[in-house]
């Protein structure tokens, strides 16, 4: 038995790598078993009810086309924004820092309650909306929500990449002739390729299984807002479980694509590096 690349030797080792590999272990079968319930409970007129039903298929079209929105946007400020907090120190650094890390440990519903008052109660909001960008109850708010809960983990991800790559490798393209910008896309950008990677693959789980704001923000409007997670919330609010339990599947599906699709392009990342 080995852990990482060492081996494990004698019963003392040995019983230590069994006891913490157990807690593993009671975690993901714990996450398998719900799972599992999930599974057995769905029946075939349910599936069929997902497969057919005009809706759903139109909330999936909308979970698709925002979440995909939604990380394109994300990636565009990650990239500039990771790449300024990673090499740069200014003042205010550790506060930005910071607010970039807020939307991932407060309450998701705090976002929606939050734009729902900016564009509704703060003069800026209204004259946007004047100007004929309105957001709430629109679809276009589903875009706005998203970003705010999951642009985070976007900018995280490339900072993290940002951070591992040698800045002496900069200088020296600095020293051959390049501009900073030359470095920046000939130098820093290639070899941070898998965590811009991993960042939308987390990005867009995020973003698929966003909930909470777009209930307050943007309603659950059918054939107008809504997405997979408020067709969830609608179904098993009319008493149709299967069928919110197979859409939650799908969900689950999704977010378990991006997030093996992160670690694979973000373990090959580390080794090319």
């Amino acid at each position: 038995m080995a852990v990482g690349k060492s081996p494990v030797r004698g019963w003392r080792s040995r019983l230590f790598a069994a006891g913490t590999c157990l807690f593993l272990g009671i975690f993901v079968g714990t996450a398998l078993l719900f799972i599992a319930a999930d599974i057995l409970y769905v029946d075939k007129k349910a599936v069929m009810t997902v497969l057919t039903s005009g809706f759903i298929r139109q909330a999936l079209w909308m979970s698709v086309w925002t979440s995909f929105t939604t990380t394109a946007l994300a990636l565009l400020f990650a990239v500039p924004m990771g790449y300024a907090l990673s090499r740069y120190r200014f003042p205010g650094h550790l506060l930005a820092d910071t607010i970039v890390d807020l939307p991932i440990v407060f309450p998701p519903l705090v976002a929606g309650l939050t734009l729902l008052v900016f564009f509704h109660q703060t003069a800026v909001g209204r004259w946007i909306e004047r100007a004929g960008f309105e957001f709430a109850f629109q679809p276009r708010g589903i875009v706005l929500c998203q970003f705010v809960v999951s642009a985070s983990f976007a900018i995280r991800s490339v900072k993290s990449a940002f951070d591992d790559v040698d800045r002496r490798l900069e200088n020296v393209a600095l020293t051959l002739g390049y501009t900073q910008w030359g470095s920046f896309f000939r130098v820093s950008l290639p070899l941070v390729r898998g965590g811009i990677i991993a960042g939308g693959a987390l990005t867009l789980a995020r973003a698929f299984g966003t909930f909470a704001p777009l209930l307050i923000f943007v309603g659950s409007f059918r054939g107008r807002t809504e997405v997979l997670p408020t067709t969830i919330f609608l179904e098993q609010s009319v008493g149709n479980l299967e069928v919110a339990l197979a859409v939650a599947l799908l969900l689950i599906g999704v977010a378990t694509v991006c997030l093996v699709i992160m670690r694979l392009v973000g373990g090959r990342a580390v080794v090319q590096q």
